[in-house]
C-alpha cells in the first residue's frame, strides 16, 4: 500500500525533464522546495487562474460542508425516525437505507440538470447541497439512538426538556464519539470526489485539488514543453495531507465511536 505513495514522493523531488526521459525515480533529487513551492504557490491551468491555495481552500470548503452538512442531516432523520413515532416511520426509514443502491454515478445527471437548472453551476452551494443526504449516517444514528434509555428519555420530558432542547443538550452530546467517527468517513468521502466537481464547476477558479491535479499535468505553453508531471506528483502528495491528519487525529474517537454503535 505505502510503495506507490513513497514512489511518488521521491519522483517529486525530481525535475519534468528527468522523468519524461527515465520515469518514476527511486532516489531523490534537489528539486523537492521548488516543485512543492510552485505546485502552492504558482499559477497554472489552462487560463493561469488557480494556485495549489486556492484549490486547497475548495477542497477544504468542500470536505468539512460535506461532512457536516451530511452529519447535520443525518441526525435530525434519524431523531424523527426515532423519537417522534409517526406512522410509517420503519418504512420511511428503509426507503431512505435503499437509496444507498443509488450511487452518484447512476443519479449524475437528473442532478446536474437540477443544479443547472437553480444557476448554482460553480458554486459552494452547487458542489456541496446536492450530495449532503446520506443513507449511511442515518442508519448509524438511528442505531446510535435507540440504544440510548428510555429512562433518559422519560426524565428529560419530565424536566420540561421539549423536543429540541432534548436533542442539542442531551442527543448531541452523547453523539460525540459517533459524530467523530462519521466525520473522519464523510471528510473523506466529500474530499476525494471528482466526477462531480468535474461536472459542476467549469470556472478554474472552484477547482479542487483532486480536480486541478490533471490540469496542471496538463497545462503546458506549447507543443515542445515537457508536461508538469513532478509537479503534478508533488500536488497529489499534498493532496493525500489533510485526510490522513484528519485521521490521525480523530483515530481515537473513531474507533470508539464505531464501537459504541454496536452496544
Amino acid at each position: 500500500m505505502l510503495f506507490p505513495v513513497v514512489l511518488t514522493f521521491m519522483t517529486s523531488s525530481y525535475d519534468n525533464l528527468a522523468f519524461a526521459k527515465s520515469g518514476l525515480q527511486f532516489g531523490w533529487s534537489d528539486q523537492f522546495f521548488e516543485n512543492y513551492e510552485r505546485a502552492m504557490f504558482e499559477t497554472s491551468g489552462f487560463t493561469g487562474a488557480i494556485d495549489g491555495v486556492s484549490m486547497l481552500t475548495n477542497s477544504l470548503i468542500l470536505g468539512f460542508g460535506f461532512a457536516i452538512g451530511k452529519i447535520v442531516i443525518s441526525m435530525m432523520a434519524a431523531y424523527a425516525i426515532v423519537y417522534f413515532r409517526f406512522r410509517f416511520a420503519t418504512l420511511s426509514f428503509w426507503i431512505i437505507f435503499t437509496t444507498l443502491l443509488l450511487p452518484l454515478e447512476v443519479r449524475i445527471l437528473p442532478s446536474y440538470e437540477v443544479v443547472q437548472g437553480l444557476g448554482l453551476g460553480n458554486t459552494y452551494t452547487g458542489l456541496i447541497v446536492p450530495l449532503i443526504a446520506s443513507a449511511t449516517g442515518t442508519f448509524f444514528f438511528r442505531q446510535f439512538f435507540r440504544s440510548v434509555p428510555e429512562e433518559l428519555v422519560e426524565a428529560a420530558r419530565i424536566d420540561g426538556a421539549g423536543p429540541v432542547k432534548f436533542f442539542i443538550d442531551i442527543l448531541v452530546p452523547l453523539s460525540k464519539t459517533m459524530i467523530a467517527a462519521l466525520f473522519i468517513i464523510m471528510f473523506v468521502y466529500g474530499w476525494n470526489q471528482y466526477l462531480w466537481p468535474t461536472l459542476i464547476t467549469t470556472d478554474e477558479g472552484m477547482f479542487t485539488l483532486v480536480r486541478g491535479i490533471k490540469n496542471i499535468i496538463q497545462s503546458f505553453t506549447d507543443s515542445s514543453s515537457v508536461p508538469e508531471f513532478t509537479v503534478g506528483f508533488a500536488l497529489t502528495i499534498i493532496t493525500m495531507l489533510p485526510p490522513v491528519l484528519i485521521v490521525i487525529f480523530f483515530q481515537s474517537w473513531f474507533v470508539k465511536g464505531l464501537t459504541e454503535s454496536d452496544k
